[in-house]
């Protein structure tokens, strides 16, 4: 399989190449391209089995190489946004994974491609204008509406530290360490909030990027999270989800 990565994230490019290495050992990376300029050059001359494209490139959304080149192999899309904006891709047999991937997301990504051969990009294309008009709306919920003591507020989502269970119920806890219970499931509030600010580090809590104080090794290749503010138990990342974790402390 001949496959072309289009990523303006070094590390990502590299993390993604390496992966694909390991998944497709008797694949070959035809190229891997920064901008839109140098993806549109180089699909003039090459004809590959399957792209990765990064949305958001240093010189404009991705979106813009389709309309100078024919692509007609499938393209899996890398990118920060949350699965609701891109219900569009998966209606027309285009997968996606979102940043920051994991080795099981690539592999994912590999099987559903594998399923979707008679898929071609040049028949199902999205509606390219949609696409780009929902990319440039904000990404994340805003704030958050709660109850306590009778009484209605909402929270901005920027003065929410983290977001935890507790007693099978999840409750948002400020910078100013104020809790309030949410009525909604702790999977259901990672899909609200910006995956840029957000991280789930593992089932009980989602941390914002900015309460982050500092992280150290823990027992059995675990890793320590820190926060600014107290929290109830240890905040510990498990191996598996290491790696995922340091790339989106990176992508800033």
């Amino acid at each position: 399989m001949n496959i072309i990565i289009i990523e303006d994230e070094f590390r990502a490019a590299k993390s993604l190449q390496n992966l694909l290495s390991d998944l497709k050992p008797d694949s070959k990376i035809l190229g891997i391209y920064d901008s839109i300029e140098t993806s549109i050059e180089g699909l003039k001359d090459i004809k590959p089995d399957l792209i990765f494209m990064d949305i958001q490139l240093s010189d404009g959304l991705s979106f813009e190489i389709f309309k100078s080149v024919e692509i007609t192999c499938p393209v899996v899309f890398c990118t920060a946004f949350d699965q609701y904006m891109l219900d569009a891709f998966k209606s027309q047999g285009v997968d996606y994974v979102l940043k920051p991937f994991s080795k099981e997301d690539i592999a994912e990504a590999l099987r559903k491609v594998d399923e979707l051969k008679k898929f071609f990009q040049k028949n199902d294309l999205p509606n390219l204008e949609t696409l780009i008009q929902k990319i440039n709306q904000p990404s994340g919920k805003s704030s958050f509406l709660v109850f306590k003591n009778q009484k209605y507020t909402t929270i901005p989502t920027e003065d929410i530290a983290y977001f935890y269970i507790h007693n099978e119920i999840t409750h948002l806890v400020t910078f100013t360490k104020e809790q309030f219970p949410l009525t909604q499931p702790l999977g259901q509030v990672l899909e609200l909030v910006s995956d840029k600010h957000f991280f789930r580090i593992n089932r009980q809590y989602i941390v914002n990027f900015k309460a982050i104080k500092e992280m150290e090794h823990y027992f059995q290749r675990k890793i320590l999270v820190k926060l600014t503010i107290e929290t109830p138990e240890k905040l510990l990342i498990n191996k598996e989800k290491t790696h995922s974790f340091f790339t989106w402390l990176e992508d800033r």
